[in-house]
Order: C-alpha cells, then sequence, then structure tokens
C-alpha cells in the first residue's frame, strides 16, 4: 500500500469516525428532551427526518459537481460547516417557547446535514477513485470507524448528558469534529484531477444511472437500509425508557447492541465481497431477510403475544446490526460495477454521481424511518412501526431474488436508455 493510499485512509476514518460520533448522540436523551418541551413523537420524527432530506438534496448536488468544486475542499469545508453546526445545536435548550426551539432545530439539523452531505459524498467518490479494485474491502474498514463512532456516541452522550446537561455533548463532539478540519488539511493528498482547469461536470446525469433497473433495485434495498437505522434513532430511546424502564445512559449502552456488530462485521464483508462478486446479491438477500425477521421480534409484533423483554430487545439489536452489515456493504461496490457496465466513464465524475446517489437514497430512507416510523409509532405503537420496516426488508430481498433470477434466465439487460441518447432533463 503506498503513503497515498495510507492517508486517505487515514482522512477517511477521520471523517466517518467523528461524524458518527456527533449524529448518533442526540439518540439516548434528544426525544425525551424535546417531550419535555411539548414536542410531539411525530414532530421529533421529523426533526430527525430532515437532517437526511437535506442530506439527500445536498449529495445529489454535490455529487454532480465533485470534480468542478474540488473534493478536498468538499470535505474540508463541509466538516466545518458540520461541527460548527453541531456546537450552535447544544444550545437549543435554553430556548423556553417550543414552537422557537423546534423551527431551531430544524434550521440547525439542515445547516449541519449539507455540511455532511459534502464531506461523506466526497469521501465515497475518493475512496472509490484511490481504490478501484478493492471497493467494499475498503468501505467495509470505513464502516469499522462508522461503527465505533456509532458505539461510543450514544452512551458518551448519555453520560455527558447525565453528568453536565444538554450543551455540553454537542460543543464536545463538536469541537472533536472541528479538530479534524485541519487534521485533513495536511495529511489529505491533493489529486492533479481535482484541480484541472477546465474540469467540468459528467455529461452522465442521475437520471439515466436511474434507468437500469439493476441501480434502483440496489437503491431500494439501501434505502430499506437506512430506513430501520433512522427508525431506531428516533424511537428507540422512549421506547427503552417507558417500555423498559432503562435511564438515558443506559439507552446509549443499549445501541451498542446495534452498532458493535455492525463495525465489527463490516471488513469480513468487505473481503468476501470483493474476492467473490458473485455472491454480493446473496448477501443483500439473506441480510435483508434476518433484518426482516429481527425487526419483526425486535418490539416484538403483538401479533406472537410475547412481552418486551430486556434480553430479547438487546439480541435483536445485535442481529439487526449484523444483518445491516451484510446487506449493506455490496451494495456500493455493485451500483459503480453496474454503472461501469452501462457505458459511464471510469472516472471520478462516475464515482460523484455513483456516490450522490448512494448518499441520497441512504438519505431518503434516514428520512423516511424517523418521520414515518414516529408517526406510526405515535398511532400505534413501537412494535408495530418496527414491523413495517421489518416488512420493506422483507419486500427488497424478495425484488433482489427476482432481479437474480431474471438476469440467470435471460442474461444481462439492456439499458432503458441507450448510450447514445441525449437527455434534456438535467438532473442534479
Amino acid at each position: 500500500m503506498s503513503r497515498q493510499q495510507i492517508l486517505t485512509l487515514v482522512a477517511m476514518a477521520s471523517i466517518n469516525f467523528s461524524s458518527m460520533i456527533c449524529y448518533s448522540i442526540l439518540g439516548p436523551f434528544f426525544p425525551n428532551e424535546a417531550k419535555k418541551k411539548g414536542v410531539s413523537q411525530a414532530m421529533i420524527g421529523l426533526i430527525f427526518g430532515i437532517y437526511a432530506l437535506c442530506t439527500l438534496v445536498g449529495s445529489l448536488i454535490l455529487g454532480k459537481y465533485i470534480v468542478q468544486i474540488g473534493a478536498k475542499f468538499m470535505i474540508v469545508a463541509g466538516l466545518f460547516v458540520s461541527s460548527g453546526s453541531t456546537v450552535l445545536f447544544g444550545f437549543l435548550d435554553q430556548v423556553s417557547d417550543g414552537t422557537i426551539f423546534i423551527m431551531l432545530c430544524f434550521i440547525t439539523r439542515c445547516v449541519n446535514a449539507i455540511g455532511f452531505s459534502a464531506a461523506v459524498t466526497s469521501s465515497f467518490a475518493v475512496s472509490a477513485k484511490v481504490f478501484p479494485d478493492n471497493i467494499a474491502t475498503v468501505l467495509g474498514f470505513m464502516e469499522i470507524f462508522t461503527g465505533l463512532g456509532l458505539i461510543l456516541g450514544p452512551p458518551l452522550g448519555g453520560w455527558l448528558y447525565q453528568s453536565f446537561g444538554y450543551e455540553i455533548p454537542f460543543v464536545f463532539t463538536g469541537f472533536l469534529l472541528f479538530a479534524t478540519v485541519p487534521l485533513n488539511l495536511w495529511i489529505l493528498p491533493t489529486y492533479s484531477i481535482w484541480h484541472t482547469p477546465n474540469a467540468v461536470p459528467s455529461q452522465n446525469s442521475f437520471l439515466r444511472l436511474c434507468t437500469r433497473i439493476k441501480i434502483l433495485l440496489i437503491c431500494f434495498v439501501v434505502f430499506t437500509l437506512s430506513s430501520g437505522i433512522g427508525f431506531l434513532d428516533a424511537t428507540l430511546s422512549i421506547f427503552a425508557i417507558e417500555k423498559l424502564n432503562l435511564s438515558a445512559g443506559s439507552v446509549g449502552l443499549l445501541m451498542i447492541g446495534l452498532s458493535l456488530p455492525y463495525g465489527a462485521a463490516s471488513p469480513v464483508f468487505g473481503v468476501i465481497s470483493d474476492k467473490y462478486p458473485s455472491v454480493r446479491k446473496w448477501m443483500m438477500v439473506v441480510g435483508g431477510m434476518a433484518t426482516a425477521v429481527s425487526f419483526c421480534f425486535l418490539g416484538p409484533l403483538p401479533v406472537f403475544h410475547i412481552r418486551s423483554q430486556l434480553w430479547l430487545t438487546v439480541l435483536m439489536l445485535i442481529v439487526v446490526g449484523f444483518s445491516l452489515c451484510m446487506t449493506c456493504i455490496p451494495t456500493f461496490a455493485e451500483m459503480i460495477a453496474c454503472a461501469h457496465e452501462n457505458g459511464f466513464e471510469e472516472g471520478l465524475s462516475t464515482l460523484g454521481l455513483v456516490s450522490g446517489l448512494f448518499s441520497a437514497v441512504w438519505s431518503a430512507g434516514m428520512f423516511f424511518g424517523p418521520t414515518v416510523g414516529g408517526y406510526i409509532t405515535q398511532a400505534l405503537n413501537f412494535e408495530w412501526s418496527a414491523g413495517v420496516q421489518g416488512a420493506l426488508a422483507f419486500l427488497a430481498s424478495i425484488f433482489i431474488i427476482d432481479m437474480t433470477n431474471l438476469s440467470s434466465s435471460r442474461g444481462e439487460k439492456s439499458p432503458l436508455l441507450p448510450k447514445t441518447d441525449h437527455l434534456t432533463v438535467d438532473v442534479s
């Protein structure tokens, strides 16, 4: 491994780790804190979900113009914006009016999301550019630090909240994220392609990329994954506090059951995905089925007539974390392979499109999960809402099975839009 590749890995690891800590600290205490100000469960879900919605928009725009803007600038500027808005979010508890509190939550979360989308979209594209033959392995390595951030974030946030109050968790993690700005300025290598004077965005568009059925099905898989994670972020803490009688600090420890197996299994599934590309589809199928079953027993569903118990919740969270990892790791590499198979050039512009689409679909799920999940939880209960997430994962697995069977019987499909087509609609 060259020095350039090592520095890139260090930079990407720092981005994933610090960003995920900032993202995950809210789970153990923010929903309950918001309820004290009269915020409903559905509105709490929207506060979580608006982050993903803004990330979706930011990912599509920034992914399209990554060559023109510059990947390194996008990473550094995104980290700076995200860290500043994280610190500001920590002072919102001083707002007494519930309506103003909700509005300021939306504003700071939106700004944070734009910064996050810039850093993450660019980091995916850079990783695929530097490691073109080991995309899934590198993604698995990066997900270790994603998992570590998700592991440390909830208990750290819960402990800081119990010990020092609402502000300190956000101030601490915001400055931690800010520390990565000079770090990445120093260690992130500069590639000449990022600074080409005549660099222009790719002539290919997100619309043409999305006209491939295989891409659409993988996007739906990614959507169900992030929807499940977003749903748990917004609803699990209140369920654990009210049904399992846990404290905010204990809820943070409970969430480790989800993130620890996810981070631990990531490098293993990454190596398997790169070494045996033919098993990627079946990794998505098996992982999706396991996710569906575990969500149904997380509550568990009332039709099973099983009482909610701590040991069962922990066990199902472990299965969810493991199965989400199995499903997620092959998706990005499979999307890039599909794009190249259908005439997209092998370069940073295509990687920007794919990473932008991946981040956008992930964000769409992160918006759907908390908002719709929060509404169903408020209208019915957590148990039925978790069952809906399980049904989505099951449906995604069925779609992948159908795609695999159809590909085997008919061979590779021709593109829905030929390479020679010139689209007048520019989706950015």
